[in-house]
């Protein structure tokens, strides 16, 4: 299935990307509930699995806020501007859900979340760092500045598409590099295309470096 994760404290279920496999996703891991969501970039395989958060709404009676960049969020506006016109429709018919632009650090529960910059070849995306923990996914840079902010990780989760160079995503190798620059205490590599395979690549890679698996659990 395509990438995301859910970061679960204390009852608080926030959402990093919504693909289009999101209703299997959610109904394997046994994802009951999502306070938010926040959207890494607006292309297909991590926005158009939104649609499918009409069971959340249903079930939690409220809108689900969206957090992401502005140039994001007018895209989300466009694809899914049937969600956001003023039609009445029945509850649970289009999905209920309110944009939001993030820039500064935002609260969810207990859960602290900081925007990182980083660059999808020549367009702008965003990481996550909550907590010990940072999630960037369709990465081809990091800045220095956003470097900063992904210091003394405990679980750094990044992007890595294949062993040979891509423009619009970390290798292997540059995801190795980045690895050895931060130094986090576990790292996890997603977005692997099927060049990779899972068991064989885990046995090229450093310790405390893995690929990550559909449904990898990781404590914190």
């Amino acid at each position: 299935m395509r990438t995301s994760t859910v970061v679960s404290s204390n009852g608080y279920n926030i959402l990093i990307d919504a693909t289009p496999e999101l209703r299997l996703q959610c109904i394997k891991n046994n994802i009951r509930r999502l306070d938010a969501l926040l959207i890494t970039h607006s292309h297909a395989d991590h926005i158009f699995g939104l649609d499918d958060i009409r069971r959340f709404n249903i079930i939690q009676r409220m809108d689900i806020p969206i957090f992401s960049n502005s140039k994001m969020l007018q895209t989300i506006q466009k694809v899914f501007s049937y969600a956001l016109d003023n039609e009445p429709y029945p509850a649970g018919f289009k999905p209920q859900f309110s944009l939001n632009t993030i820039s500064d650090n935002l609260k969810i529960g207990d859960l602290s979340i900081t925007p990182v910059e980083a660059m999808h070849r020549n367009e702008q995306v965003l990481g996550y760092r909550i907590g010990k923990l940072a999630y960037l996914t369709d990465v081809s840079k990091i800045p220095s500045d956003s470097m900063e902010k992904l210091k003394n990780l405990d679980v750094l989760v990044l992007g890595a598409l294949r062993y040979t160079p891509h423009v619009k995503h970390f290798s292997v190798e540059q995801a190795l590099s980045v690895v050895k620059q931060l130094k986090p205490q576990k790292t996890f590599f997603v977005h692997m295309c099927h060049d990779i395979e899972h068991e064989t690549g885990n046995c090229r890679l450093p310790q405390g470096v893995k690929f990550a698996f559909d449904g990898l659990t990781i404590e914190i």
